[in-house]
């Protein structure tokens, strides 16, 4: 009496796809896996992958085109699955189209599964999870501008915003991220950095709607805006996308200069220093513009405690000290001893 062969326990396969990829572009396994597949399954008959793969020439079943008689792919149980895989049979699954994770039916049936094999009275076939399209770096950002455009076009609030009404908020996130940056907090930080982006991505949607407001000024997206800056640093990286060579961050700094002077045909030094920000942050950016062209500028004279700070914030551009942060180093620690006085006298009082 000889022992009979095992039969062949079949494969269920996963598939998965990025819903921030275009339908139909999938990995070469991916489509290996789908055309040598005996039953490809999806539950979602609206799935923006199917079309592609029907023209591909792969029978697809799903809850709207299962032929009579054969349960739909929304029906199946796991115990089906594991049933039509007999005989080494392969069975792919694709998830539903919906985004990210998985939807209600396919995290049913994957527990099943689960608990099937666990039980060990089933004789399970091959289970694979198979990614069809992998998210590029920075995908995340699309899902950013479509949570945006659609805030912009519901939510009462956010619809009716300008970009002279969220300046403010420009501002006082980018002082949030710098305090996040100082303090040294990783989580802090990310969160901040996402509420600067955010601040970038909506005044972008709002560009694109072309307001009232800015009447002859042609409407923009956040495609513009990114195409944009990236036309900047590749212009104004020749040493790394052209054929100048930079060795130290000097060299960096002096081709940065330089094209930028090309490109905004100044007539002084002091174009495009904006007045409005910080007094020491001015009067520092104003100070390196002055030792960056090699201009002999005497300091003004004047009583007052502005003129002052103002020759500190000179001596600290040319010392290579940024005074803005020296100062809110100087300011943190004597919070800190604000704080402390406060403990103490609470304690005493």
């Amino acid at each position: 009496m000889t022992d009979e062969a095992p039969a062949t326990p079949g494969r269920i396969v996963l598939l998965t796809v990025s819903h921030r990829v275009a339908p139909g572009l999938l990995s070469w396994p991916a489509w290996q896996t789908l055309r040598a597949a005996d039953r490809v399954l999806c539950a979602d008959g609206a799935h923006p992958l199917l079309p592609y793969l029907r023209e591909a020439g792969i029978t697809v079943e799903s809850g709207i085109t299962a032929e009579a008689g054969v349960p739909a792919p929304a029906a199946l149980t796991a115990l089906d699955l594991v049933d039509e895989c007999a005989g080494g049979r392969t069975v792919v699954v694709i998830p539903s189209g919906g985004g990210d994770g998985e939807g209600a039916g396919e995290g049913a049936l994957t527990d099943g599964l689960a608990r099937l094999a666990g039980s060990g009275r089933v004789q399970m076939p091959d289970l694979e999870l198979l990614p069809g399209s992998y998210d590029l770096p920075g995908a995340r950002l699309l899902d950013l501008v479509h949570v945006m455009d659609r805030i912009r076009r519901e939510c009462p609030w956010s619809s009716t915003q300008t970009h002279k009404g969220l300046a403010k908020y420009g501002i006082e996130e980018a002082y949030e991220l710098v305090e996040a940056i100082e303090d040294g907090d990783g989580d802090e930080l990310r969160e901040e950095l996402g509420d600067v982006l955010l601040q970038v991505v909506f005044h972008a949607r709002i560009a694109q709607d072309g307001l009232e407001e800015e009447e002859g000024r042609e409407p923009f997206s956040i495609d513009d805006v990114a195409a944009t800056i990236v036309e900047k640093l590749i212009h104004r990286h020749p040493h790394v996308f052209g054929d100048e060579t930079a060795e130290t961050p000097e060299d960096v700094k002096a081709h940065w200069l330089r094209t930028k002077a090309v490109e905004k045909q100044r007539d002084s030094v002091t174009d495009g220093v904006p007045l409005g920000q910080p007094g020491l942050a001015l009067a520092s950016k104003l100070a390196g513009r002055v030792r960056t062209a090699g201009l002999d500028v005497e300091l003004p004279s004047g009583d007052g405690i502005g003129y002052e700070l103002l020759a500190m914030a000179v001596r600290a551009e040319e010392a290579g000290i940024d005074p803005e942060t020296a100062l809110r180093a100087a300011a943190r620690t004597y919070r800190d001893a604000i704080r402390t006085a406060e403990t103490g006298g609470a304690a005493t009082g």
